[in-house]
């Protein structure tokens, strides 16, 4: 094997090789949510490409890993959601006028549009609910267009922000203006009844904090298990470690590297750079950020003073009014938050570990602050320590040129999109398909590759098991009697075999560079295409073995990156694991709507006034019974295994059926084909099997998810429907204008121009002689009545021709 090589933060550039602390074992810890609302696609990216990464260590390398995260349930953020909740439903509690309600709802409009949107409060007349919509357009025009600020370059994150804002001003409106105050304006309330009475919380009891946060790490980890991303080893929370930071931060001080200011305690930056150590090791070009330093420093933290450095961040806050607080050697307090990481991270793993791990947005401040203090904790003065060997940061996921992120309120639930849009599979491919640390730009054409992947990997599954229990007959090459053979047998490497060999090289070639997962999904697209090339190129002499190996091998990569939910190690199935078979019901349950289906068709069958036939007499008193318990003594739980001796059973019933019935009387032949239908349409595919007819062979049994074959039936079912109708239309069409065709040829020539009021006298023939006022008629009318004269004559001869007699 390969040495493995990584992408280091803390060593920009291409990958560098990879060396645990302690061979064979790998330490990591990883940022964690903070949970104050719920989880994202932009968090999925992350814990997914991470647990991509986690899961290629422990099941493709074989390391022993430690993994650690955290749960950041102490926080700005936090504090804010759950204050301005608790202040709202107070409110909400209160006794209000309608007059005196919408009098709050306007004064918090006018408060909001002040603090995000000023450019509305410019102009002679003061900012209302009526003047807005001009105000907003002639003001943010531009923006709500999908324009820039400045008007020139992409939109970026500013612009998703001003969005999120006049959406919440926009919103606020609505309610305002349809008397709705407490129904639709909570995003400009909060803050505003935060102003108002933030301080009045009593805060000594922190449910109203842990509520939150219990809550959300709860939904977080659901949204997790959803996905199929391995639980941590270790899980630490930070109101769980208070008083071990507390000490940690005393120390850092003690050593010189932090100071006491106002009640907080904060980071000396020139200190320790002053003794010999690097400060912003991963973004250096970082450091001087103010606006990245104060989102690190939380928004309640704007009003703290005592700073020696601009750059200096707060080991230990003060807790102010209505925020929650423990006690500390310096008053009561609460935790930074870059601190709660070193603290954690080092009580389980120790002084040094070997990766850590986190959203790209999180290596200035929070990250680079982390090795800072942690750094300080344990060096040695004149010897800088190295805390983390490895950092690895997972790209972004944007949508419209913005980072998904809470914050901007530009994101999709993980709960909604697996509801709508994706399934776990279908999202963990989508990040497949891209480096772990770059960029994600959710499109339609990253959407369309991704499920062009699954689609190909679903068919040769579906195939390759199908023409397995095909060939033999019975279940014993899908239950596994092939297991044993493999690309190291006595046959040769040549053609397919030799290019799953050239697979497994590409394969692990990508993953021991910096874990190239496009690099393998590319791979075994490629083997696939190959498979299905030799199987088509090779009907009567296919090298199932090769097949089937292959089929093995892709199955084991697919269940290492995490792509089955029901498998587990060493995935050494064949294909997708059932949901079924993950679940281990009795084998009797498992089978019996297969079993139910046999004896359903086997009676429909024998009521059928079917022609002589042995085959149909013989396959009827062939019970498969004894293969199915052949089958569960050997210790076989998979229903689709266990089922498959009844499919059989009725897959042959169903072709012997069709084979008789070109040769059976009309209203049997009926009933065949109607029978033949609905074993294929409903019976089975309501069970998730296909049979893929095929002229002059037997039908091929293809295990789909039955959600799917039903999809395809309705749609089929309602594309029938469509065309029966317009059919139908077309019908109704064509008879009414046959209809008029003929009750308009019914008419003599003699007869068609009488009632015309134009015209005084006719001919024998009927044709105008004269005008009503009794001039002649013009010659050029003339000739065109003649013309409709003949025309008519010869529709009227086909009228009588067809329905005989005369119309006088």
């Amino acid at each position: 094997m390969d040495s493995i090589k990584v992408h280091n933060s803390l060593k920009p550039g291409g990958p560098v090789p990879f060396v645990p602390i302690q061979k064979g074992k790998v330490s990591w810890y990883a940022c964690g949510p903070t949970v104050y609302d719920q989880s994202h696609l932009g968090h999925a990216r992350n814990y997914v490409s991470t647990d991509i990464i986690r899961r290629i260590l422990t099941y493709y390398f074989g390391f022993d890993v430690k993994f650690v995260m955290n749960f950041t349930d102490v926080d700005d953020k936090i504090i804010i959601k759950a204050r301005r909740q608790r202040l709202l439903d107070l409110e909400k509690q209160k006794s209000y006028s309608e007059e005196e309600t919408l009098e709050l709802g306007k004064a918090a409009f006018r408060a909001y549009a002040k603090s995000n949107l000023p450019q509305l409060l410019e102009g002679e007349e003061e900012l209302d609910v009526n003047n807005y919509i001009p105000r907003r357009d002639a003001a943010y025009g531009n923006v709500l267009a999908g324009g820039s600020l400045t008007g020139d370059g992409k939109p970026g994150d500013a612009e998703a922000k001003l969005k999120m804002h006049i959406s919440n001003m926009t919103s606020a409106v609505i309610a305002i203006n349809g008397n709705q105050v407490f129904k639709g304006a909570d995003e400009i309330l909060l803050p505003y009844l935060d102003s108002l009475y933030k301080e009045t919380i009593d805060t000594s009891d922190q449910s109203i904090f842990t509520d939150l946060t219990r809550f959300m790490e709860g939904e977080f980890t659901d949204d997790m298990d959803a996905l199929n991303v391995l639980r941590p080893d270790v899980v630490t929370r930070v109101t769980e470690y208070v008083p071990q930071i507390a000490k940690f931060v005393e120390k850092v001080v003690e050593k010189g590297f932090a100071y006491e200011a106002e009640g907080s305690v904060y980071f000396d930056i020139g200190a320790f750079e002053k003794a010999g150590n690097t400060y912003a090791r991963l973004r250096p070009e970082s450091r001087n950020d103010k606006a990245l330093q104060e989102e690190g420093e939380g928004s309640l933290s704007k009003s703290l003073g005592g700073k020696r450095g601009a750059g200096d961040f707060a080991l230990w806050k003060k807790s102010k009014p209505g925020e929650p607080y423990w006690p500390s050697k310096w008053g009561n307090g609460r935790p930074g938050w870059h601190i709660e990481c070193s603290v954690m991270a080092s009580d389980v793993l120790g002084s040094r570990m070997d990766l850590h791990s986190g959203g790209i947005d999180l290596a200035f401040p929070h990250h680079d602050n982390e090795l800072a203090q942690s750094e300080a904790y344990f060096c040695e003065h004149g010897h800088e320590h190295t805390w983390v060997n490895y950092f690895l940061h997972m790209g972004h996921l944007s949508i419209s040129g913005s980072k998904m992120s809470k914050s901007l309120k530009n994101f999709q639930t993980i709960k909604d999109a697996l509801a709508s849009t994706y399934t776990a599979r279908s999202m963990r491919i989508v990040f497949l398909l891209g480096r772990w640390n770059d960029g994600v730009e959710i499109s339609p054409d990253m959407r369309t590759q991704a499920d062009t992947w699954e689609a190909t990997v679903n068919n040769f599954f579906t195939n390759t098991k199908s023409l397995l229990a095909e060939v033999t007959g019975t279940t014993a090459v899908v239950n596994g009697d092939v297991k044993a053979l493999s690309i190291g047998d006595d046959k040769p490497h040549e053609g397919l075999r030799a290019d799953l060999e050239q697979a497994k090289k590409d394969v692990e070639s990508a993953l021991t560079n910096s874990f190239d997962t496009p690099q393998v999904m590319r791979a075994i697209a490629e083997i696939i295409r190959k498979a299905n090339v030799h199987i088509n190129t090779h009907k009567s002499d296919t090298d199932l073995s090769a097949v089937e190996v292959t089929a093995r091998w892709i199955t084991k990569i697919v269940g290492i990156l995490g792509l089955d939910s029901n498998a587990s190690p060493p995935y050494d199935g064949l294909g997708w694991a059932s949901s079924a078979a993950a679940a281990n019901l009795d084998p009797a349950t498992a089978v019996k709507p297969y079993k139910d289906v046999f004896e359903a068709v086997s009676s429909d069958i024998q009521a059928l006034s079917l022609p002589a036939s042995d085959t149909i007499t013989s396959l009827l008193l062939q019970s498969p019974d004894p293969e199915f318990d052949s089958l569960v003594a050997a210790g076989v739980r998979d229903p689709e295994q266990l089922g498959l001796a009844y499919l059989r059973a009725v897959s042959k019933l169903r072709d012997e059926l069709r084979r008789l019935a070109p040769t059976s009387s009309p209203e049997t032949k009926k009933s065949i084909l109607s029978l033949s239908d609905r074993i294929r349409d409903f019976d089975l595919t309501n069970l998730g099997v296909y049979l893929d007819d095929r002229p002059d062979q037997p039908s091929l049994i293809k295990f789909v998810p039955a959600a799917e074959l039903i999809a395809a039936r309705d749609e089929k079912a309602a594309k029938d429907a469509e065309k029966a109708r317009v059919k139908e239309e077309a019908r109704r069409a064509r008879e009414k204008a046959e209809e008029e065709k003929w009750a308009k040829a019914k008419l003599a020539p003699e007869d068609m121009f009488k009632s015309d009021e134009r015209y005084g006298e006719w001919d024998t023939e009927g044709m105008p002689t004269k005008m009503k006022d009794g001039s002649e008629v013009p010659k050029s009318q003339l000739k065109k009545l003649k013309k409709d004269w003949d025309r008519q004559k010869k529709a009227h001869g086909e009228y009588q021709a067809k329905f005989g007699g005369s119309t006088a």
